[in-house]
């Protein structure tokens, strides 16, 4: 894509002021670093420009503070109090599933995850925000916690103008097909190869 234009123009019926205006579905996958930090890039222009951010994380822990919250929580009063940027609302769905040791059946974390995506596919039914980052929202999908399909029929659906960006490793092949964006992180090096431990301000 040189220089900004398109390789090939659709005939589409879209004159090319709608066709840039589409909503945008994105995902981060792959086995490299940087998928949720990329998300939240976008979620940073998104605020930026006046768009409401709502973020889900599907499996960090409740009790992992991460730095990306604390900046967009400080965003969402700077917007509060002073009319600048959009609102932020930052949603945690679990207590984490993947890394941490986690408290309670796999039935109550598939139960919570069913419950965080029912709650996104109302708020994308009333287009509560504009942009929504759902972190790490591929696992409770490749789990078998949410139904991918369904998930498909809701998001190629929405209404109004919502974009939204999806992360997390494997991403299941069906939401790969129907995404506008998809971006595959490969694993070239990793200080912890190297036996060296995640450090604040690298890794959250």
């Amino acid at each position: 894509m040189p220089q900004g234009t398109p390789l090939q123009v659709p005939d589409d019926g879209l004159s090319t002021r709608a066709r840039r205006n589409l909503p945008v579905l994105a995902v981060h996958t792959g086995d490299g670093k940087g998928k949720s930090t990329a998300a939240f890039g976008m979620a940073l222009r998104a605020w930026n420009v006046g768009l409401d951010v709502a973020v889900f994380q599907f499996v960090k822990s409740a009790k992992w503070k991460v730095g990306e919250e604390a900046v967009f929580r400080q965003l969402g009063r700077l917007h509060d109090e002073h009319g600048i940027g959009a609102a932020v609302q930052w949603h945690k769905m679990g207590s984490g599933w993947s890394w941490t040791r986690r408290s309670g059946s796999e039935d109550d974390h598939a139960a919570a995850a069913a419950d965080g995506w029912a709650e996104i596919s109302r708020r994308l039914a009333e287009q509560r925000h504009d942009f929504y980052v759902l972190d790490e929202f591929t696992y409770p999908l490749k789990w078998g916690w949410v139904d991918v399909e369904e998930v498909v029929d809701v998001l190629l659906a929405r209404p109004g103008h919502q974009h939204v960006v999806i992360t997390g490793r494997a991403a299941p092949p069906r939401l790969v097909e129907v995404a506008d964006l998809v971006t595959e992180m490969t694993k070239v090096k990793h200080p912890m190869d190297a036996g060296r431990k995640g450090q604040q301000g690298i890794e959250w």
